[in-house]
């Protein structure tokens, strides 16, 4: 399948939708921690106001999410493990041992299809793979960040907050080169969750970066007389744990 690209914005214009959607983006992403709050409940912990009902733990994920999106929406350093790292300090910074630091021990991942262990990681072998993904300018920026997101979700290479950070990482990807942002919508995560699953266990990518292209990728296209929606940001229910 060839993965062109659908979105063509600029830098500066793909930065701007991300801050235009970061409530919704936020709300979608706290779910990888099991964050169950409502978009406005959302809206107002990152306003800097506390919810009733919503625990401490709750509101630091949400909070650590909104920096980690200020993040990669501003920042112009590299797509390397360094940066990885910088954004994984942020996201887990409340719920790692070891934020910004590599798994070095096992581990394992709660999926639709039993448990997953994933490979030990390798530092040297990280950083050639995103150099070399970074460098590969005969695919589409949109199919070498989805194969990023779900590479570093698969090989879980940090202690927690992996799903987050992948996320943010290939979303900075995307942000960077113009192609507007990866996410899934609300009516289509049960689906996911199953492909995920399969590709955990199988290591085969194949069908799932398939039907990421084909269902979440989002933004707005600049057309010469009009703007054409892609998808617009809706928030799934919820995701695998970590």
């Amino acid at each position: 399948m060839d993965y062109v690209d659908k979105i063509h914005l600029t830098q500066d214009q793909n930065r701007r939708f991300a801050k235009m959607n970061l409530t919704r983006l936020v709300f979608t992403n706290s779910r990888f921690e099991g964050v169950m709050t409502t978009l406005p409940q959302t809206q107002t912990i990152i306003d800097g106001l506390g919810v009733d009902g919503v625990s401490i733990d709750d509101i630091n994920v949400i909070v650590q999410l909104k920096r980690g999106w200020e993040f990669v929406t501003n920042s112009d350093e590299p797509i390397d493990l360094t940066t990885a790292k910088k954004i994984n300090q942020i996201v887990a910074r409340d719920q790692s041992l070891a934020p910004g630091e590599l798994r070095t021990g096992q581990g394992f991942v709660m999926t639709a299809k039993g448990d997953f262990v994933p490979p030990s990681v390798d530092e040297a072998k990280e950083i050639a793979y995103l150099k070399d993904l970074e460098a590969d300018t005969n695919r589409s920026a949109t199919e070498r960040s989805i194969e990023l997101m779900y590479h570093l979700m698969r090989n879980q290479v940090f202690w927690d907050g992996n799903k987050r950070t992948a996320t943010l990482l290939a979303n900075k990807m995307m942000i960077d080169h113009g192609k507007g942002l990866i996410n899934i919508p609300v009516d289509k995560w049960s689906t996911w969750n199953q492909l995920i699953a399969d590709y955990y266990h199988s290591g085969n990518m194949n069908k799932l970066k398939q039907w990421t292209y084909n269902n979440g990728v989002q933004g707005i296209s600049q057309q010469p007389e009009r703007k054409k929606a892609h998808n617009r940001i809706v928030a799934p229910k919820r995701n695998l744990k970590r």
